[in-house]
């Protein structure tokens, strides 16, 4: 392994409450049903993927330029939402982990569906940590697709086999397995049967690549 690509929301900043909030926002003003449970639906998926999924539940009909409308006013909720994330949104486990990695040699991206990864990888200080990010800005089709990795692979100068993504939706593991990438799985994305491994915190990472029980204690890893 030479490369390790990472999706942002739901893997290393958590920023689902944020979107449940804009979206929960658009879809009182259309009068369409909204809840948890379909906002689960909406992860790994495009915005605009996430508008139909939300309308399709609802008994009305959106021109194309409504759409973009309705779109842009969930973004622009959303994107006050976040300017209110620091640094502290990260744990120490996931900064740990990723500066330890870098320190093994290893080429780190992001992949990502989302425009907004830039303002993400910013407000929480992650930015320093990854060589390349592909995210909703660079792509045309948004995961299960595999865009996004395949750009992220060649940002880093690497062949799909030499990376591993690390995906919490199943709609990224479908993406990373249509690019022949390996796959590992967390949080949601765990129990999916097309994960090649699953971990339960990002820092088991380290005990997948290279064999060893790292043990994280007073903000290190020791053998």
């Amino acid at each position: 392994m030479k490369g390790i690509i990472f999706d942002l929301d739901g893997v290393l900043v958590f920023t689902d409450k944020f979107h449940y909030q804009a979206w929960k926002y658009v879809a009182d003003e259309l009068g369409a049903p909204f809840d948890e449970t379909l906002n689960n639906r909406l992860r790994g998926v495009s915005r605009m993927e996430s508008l139909e999924i939300i309308l399709s539940n609802a008994a009305l009909r959106l021109s194309k330029a409504e759409k973009e409308r309705v779109a842009e006013q969930k973004n622009n909720s959303y994107r006050k939402l976040l300017q209110t994330l620091t640094p502290q949104a990260i744990d120490r486990d996931t900064r740990k982990t990723l500066n330890l990695l870098r320190e093994r040699g290893l080429k780190l991206a992001i992949g990502s569906s989302s425009k907004n990864a830039p303002l993400i990888l910013e407000k929480t200080g992650l930015a320093e940590f990854f060589d390349a990010v592909s995210d909703g800005n660079n792509i045309t089709h948004s995961k299960p697709d595999p865009e996004v990795f395949l750009k992220a692979a060649e940002f880093l100068g690497l062949e799909p086999y030499d990376c591993t993504v690390v995906e919490d939706a199943k709609a990224g593991i479908d993406a990373a397995k249509a690019g022949g990438f390996t796959a590992i799985g967390i949080d949601d994305a765990a129990g999916y049967t097309k994960c090649d491994q699953v971990i339960n915190r990002l820092s088991e990472l380290v005990d997948l690549i290279w064999g060893v029980n790292y043990e994280y204690k007073n903000d290190s890893f020791t053998a």
